[in-house]
């Protein structure tokens, strides 16, 4: 067993925890994790099989990764590219078929094709109509100012709608199609090694499906697709993010419970909403079960449940929240001009969410939020209100769990700590 393998079991028996060493941006060594199949952990996995016609690959890896996913590769398997599958478009798992492309111009051999549900290239074309939006919303979830959204995307050569079935090789290759994180996915099931490549509808976090700043993520639908996979029987399951799960049991396990967790979210949800609640009663109301949250695969370190339960709001009720203020509101600034003049003053409202933010609790930190909000909104120009709202955010993105909302409430806090006249 090598040290990936290895560190998976020790995350999978709680020996290590997922809270220590963040699996979405986990980096080690290409491993061989059965014969013919290797795995690469890098800021989006790539899993590779080698072929008599040569490899076939499961993600290609980003623009920051390619040239040394194409290197590690190298090093296990000269062979070929025959065929990549793009598991879904998001930008940190297409981007490195043009380093293998190129190699196979210079070396004379057949190009690569590229293979994806129908559903991914107008993903490409989305993301070139948002361009700009995609680099800001970037920059506040990962905290990591200028970055930039590419505009030049490697398009698949073959698409397919539902299902597809490859032989490369003498192997056969069965690639599936399931709305989850994105409309795009593909789960990819190569029988003869038992292998199940997954990518991002299982990711060692709870899953992906409730990204505040993202488009539609399909949960049930999810859930679905993950009880079939349930039912293969792999032995090696091959995520797009965080470590291999092993062993049939283990695996049946990691996506039955991933399912039951988006189950419960979806049930409690729509029960609700039937009953005619508001969004605010739903989200405030829904809890996930607490024993699958506290599974080493499902903990809360990217995405949460809370987030997911917004979602499924947006897919079956629109963007109506229930609450009759909402629908056609005034501007925000105009609402906190009133609330501080009533309150005495935005002095106040600052006051008061620092005085909520130092007792540390959940339910204190988030009234502290609202407070400063207004504060801010209520006195653009006072650093002394912005003083407050960078601590109050600072606390709120420490207190938290997910990649999601630390991203935005560190965000915050450095938008104020500029305004108030210190560094970001």
């Amino acid at each position: 067993m090598g040290a990936t393998l290895d560190y998976a079991d020790r995350l999978w028996r709680g020996i290590d925890t997922i809270e220590s060493g963040h699996q979405l941006f986990a980096q080690s060594g290409l491993e061989e994790v059965t014969d013919g199949v290797a795995f690469l952990p890098t800021f989006a996995n790539v899993s590779a099989l080698a072929t008599d016609d040569g490899l076939f690959l499961v993600d290609t890896g980003s623009e920051m990764t390619a040239a040394s996913v194409h290197a590690s590769i190298r090093e296990w398997s000269a062979a070929p590219l025959h065929t990549a599958v793009y598991s879904h478009g998001h930008v940190d798992h297409v981007f490195g078929v043009p380093v293998f492309q190129a190699e196979a111009k210079q070396k004379g051999w057949r190009a690569p094709q590229v293979i994806a549900h129908e559903a991914l290239p107008p993903r490409f074309d989305r993301y070139k109509l948002t361009n700009g939006y995609n680099a800001v919303i970037n920059q506040r979830q990962f905290q990591i100012p200028g970055i930039q959204w590419p505009m030049d995307y490697r398009y698949p050569d073959v698409t397919y709608r539902d299902t597809m079935t490859l032989v490369i090789g003498g192997v056969t290759i069965e690639l599936n199609h399931a709305r989850g994180e994105t409309d795009d996915h593909t789960w990819t099931w190569i029988p003869e090694k038992k292998v199940l490549c997954s990518g991002d509808l299982f990711i060692w976090a709870s899953p992906n499906a409730g990204n505040p700043q993202k488009v539609q993520r399909y949960p049930i639908e999810w859930a679905r697709a993950l009880r079939k996979m349930a039912a293969l029987g792999a032995e090696f399951l091959l995520p797009g993010h965080g470590v291999p799960v092993v062993g049939a049991d283990r695996v049946k396990t990691a996506l039955l419970d991933t399912a039951a967790l988006l189950e419960s979210l979806h049930e409690q949800t729509l029960a609700l909403m039937n009953a005619g609640a508001r969004l605010d009663e739903i989200i405030h109301s829904v809890k996930a079960p607490a024993e699958l949250l506290e599974k080493p695969y499902l903990r809360p370190v990217y995405d949460e449940p809370e987030f997911v339960v917004r979602n499924i709001w947006r897919l079956y009720g629109g963007w109506y929240d229930g609450n009759p203020a909402s629908l056609k509101p005034a501007p925000d600034a105009a609402v906190a001009a009133e609330l501080a003049a009533l309150a005495g003053g935005a002095a106040v409202l600052a006051d008061r969410a620092s005085a909520l933010a130092s007792l540390g609790d959940e339910a204190s930190l988030r009234l502290a939020g609202h407070l400063a909000e207004v504060a801010s909104l209520a006195a653009p120009d006072d650093a002394g209100v912005h003083k407050v709202r960078a601590e109050v955010f600072a606390a709120r993105a420490a207190f938290e769990s997910s990649t999601m909302a630390k991203g935005v409430f560190a965000w915050a806090a450095s938008e104020s700590r500029k305004r108030a006249g210190g560094d970001a």
